[in-house]
């Protein structure tokens, strides 16, 4: 349970958020979270149980609100799980590992260290690009949410895919 570079504590937020989307609910069982923690570079031992589960569903429900365009919710959401959950910055080298930053206290569950890891990480990604560079996608069909790095390209949507379907669809409407 390492803090993970900026990149990667984004790229966590964004697919733990969207694990529970219009899309079929991602995170059933304790095998599930394993999984998505392995799949984002997480060492093993990797051992979970129902209680981190529900857990991580909840930080994943804290998070949510970050995306949907209110600076000042967002800023108070983060704020909060990191005040609750995060711990001043230390080093590590525990179980043979090369040194790394902690920022959930030693010991911290799955879900603690998800909620001050992610929140870190997206207050971390706010401050450099703006709370209008983490979104919902605008597709109709899709409540995905993604984070947008880029400078000068707004985006709109999670992924070509939805922007193409999107844009198919309103052609389709205004020919009809």
């Amino acid at each position: 349970m390492e803090i993970q570079s900026p990149d990667r504590q984004i790229r966590l937020a964004v697919d733990l958020v969207n694990t529970r989307t219009f899309e079929p609910e991602q995170l059933n069982t304790p095998a599930d979270l394993r999984a998505f923690l392995l799949d984002h570079g997480e060492p093993e031992p990797v051992d979970v149980d129902g209680a981190d589960l529900a857990a991580v569903r909840m930080v994943r429900e804290w998070l949510r609100p970050v995306f949907h365009g209110d600076p000042s919710q967002a800023a108070r959401v983060l704020n909060a799980v990191l005040e609750r959950h995060a711990v001043r910055p230390y080093l590590s080298d525990h179980d043979g590992t090369p040194w790394h930053l902690h920022v959930a206290r030693p010991g911290a569950s799955w879900g603690e260290w998800l909620a001050a890891t992610t929140a870190l990480g997206l207050a971390s990604f706010a401050a450099g690009h703006g709370f209008a560079a983490l979104a919902v996608c605008a597709a109709a069909d899709c409540e995905r949410v993604f984070a947008n790095a880029a400078e000068n390209r707004p985006r709109k949507f999670c992924t070509p895919r939805c922007s193409s379907r999107t844009r198919v669809a309103s052609y389709r409407a205004r020919r009809n």
